[in-house]
């Protein structure tokens, strides 16, 4: 598997069976300029773990410019039929279900955070709840996104429903959670054997570094792989 982060909570996994892009904030993210082309070539699925501008945009680009499938919750999907991207191109879910994506399954859990659109004039589009996503695959590690969202106690439940190895975890505080308690999350509830910083450094209001989130894990058996923008690596 082969990961790159685009800043925020962006990121490109590649695997034997597929390419797929996860919340593409690639248009406006202060973090990244360099485009959604790149990161777009090749890839055969979108997956948006809730509505918020900064995870969606860039999705609508990618989707009417290649033949990739939405993953999303119901009214992400059609929300975005309505701007434009063809019904043909979703696979909808919402939280407890899971979807089969081909060369993978996408299976979605809760998040606690919220979910809309924001538009002119102060008006926000309602896009359903928030959540995580984590995908099941064949023959490699199965990765949980958590999506933006605080500590909660069930993350033990999806711990043990799922038993994920990869987690990319939200740790820049005010939207989400901090570094110390996402990484007293992974502590308790989950035996990551990586875990990828992501959602910091974006705007002045979050943190600027993952560095209490890769101090909270020091001793831990979990490894904390520390992206750089546009930088492929591999797991």
């Amino acid at each position: 598997m082969k990961l790159t982060w685009y800043g925020h909570s962006a990121f490109r996994v590649e695997t034997q069976d597929a390419t797929i892009l996860i919340d593409p904030y690639l248009v406006g993210n202060p973090s990244w300029s360099g485009g959604w082309e790149g990161p777009a070539e090749g890839v055969t699925h979108v997956l948006l773990t809730h509505g918020h501008n900064d995870h969606v945009s860039g999705a609508l680009e990618v989707l009417k410019k290649s033949d990739a499938m939405l993953v999303a919750n119901f009214e992400i999907c059609m929300y975005l039929v309505g701007q434009g991207v063809s019904d043909k191109k979703i696979n909808p879910g919402n939280i407890g279900g899971t979807v089969d994506c081909g060369g993978f399954t996408t299976t979605f859990v809760q998040a606690l955070h919220s979910s809309s659109f924001a538009g002119e004039g102060g008006s926000n589009t309602y896009l359903g709840n928030p959540g995580g996503l984590v995908l099941h695959f064949p023959d490699d590690k199965t990765l949980y996104h958590m999506g933006d969202t605080d500590i909660f106690s069930d993350m033990a439940l999806i711990n043990e429903l799922h038993e994920p190895k990869i987690g990319i975890v939200p740790v820049g505080d005010r939207f989400t959670m901090g570094g110390a308690v996402a990484a007293l999350a992974c502590r308790r509830f989950f035996n990551f054997e990586t875990a990828i910083p992501c959602h910091f450094g974006t705007f002045p209001i979050i943190d600027q570094t993952a560095d209490k989130f890769v101090a909270g894990l020091e001793g831990s058996s979990t490894t904390v792989a520390l992206p750089k923008i546009g930088e492929a690596f591999a797991l």
